[in-house]
């Protein structure tokens, strides 16, 4: 159940955000389309790639498509309804949503009986993959490549169940909670991760 949970979550928030950065950038019915699907499971297909699982397994999930697709139209055809209260609460479905699959990542690795490491690779590949994705394709920096906290989450998530602290389907519920919580705190309090500058002669 957990597993179906946050396949939904994550499907869901990621393809709204997708549809709503091609929106931002006045791209075509077309492109919105493409990149909020992007967004919504390119993250899984990158992790399937470095952990060997079939990518076909991608194209099993019929609802989810079903769902992001719906979306994704919702948010076009309606967008002067949908931006706004976006606008304002983006930053919090996208953090529900890298939360939800950075658990379902490292929840596949786990029952693939990977690495500690591999566990963690996993959770940050699906958390946040798609939006790596989704930015390069909008023309924009990465916000995983920044300096707020945002993969760094995925990771602490992918750690926690890694080390099997968190099995019943209500403690991995409540690390969701945690996870984005802490990526919301770390926007709102504008908690930011050190930056590396080379000195210039």
């Amino acid at each position: 159940m957990a597993w179906d949970v946050f396949s939904f979550i994550g499907a869901a928030a990621f393809a709204i955000s997708g549809a709503i950065v091609a929106m931002e950038e006045d791209y075509d019915f077309l492109g919105v389309y493409i990149l909020g699907m992007i967004t919504a499971f390119g993250g899984g297909a990158m992790r399937n790639v470095l952990i060997g699982v079939p990518v076909d397994v991608l194209w099993s999930q019929h609802f989810l498509f079903f769902v992001a697709t719906f979306l994704i139209v919702l948010i076009f055809f309606f967008s002067k309804y949908v931006l706004s209260p976006w606008n304002r609460w983006g930053s919090y479905f996208d953090a529900i949503g890298l939360g939800a699959f950075a658990i379902q990542g490292a929840m596949l690795a786990i029952d693939l009986d990977m690495s500690l490491f591999a566990v963690i690779v996993a959770a940050v590949l699906t958390g946040s993959g798609g939006g790596v994705l989704r930015d390069i394709l909008a023309g924009r920096k990465p916000l995983v490549f920044k300096d707020e906290i945002y993969a760094s989450w995925a990771a602490l998530a992918g750690f926690l169940v890694g080390l099997g602290l968190f099995k019943s389907d209500l403690a991995l519920y409540c690390l969701l909670i945690v996870t984005a919580g802490l990526r919301i705190l770390s926007v709102v309090f504008q908690i930011k991760l050190p930056k590396g500058k080379l000195q210039k002669e």
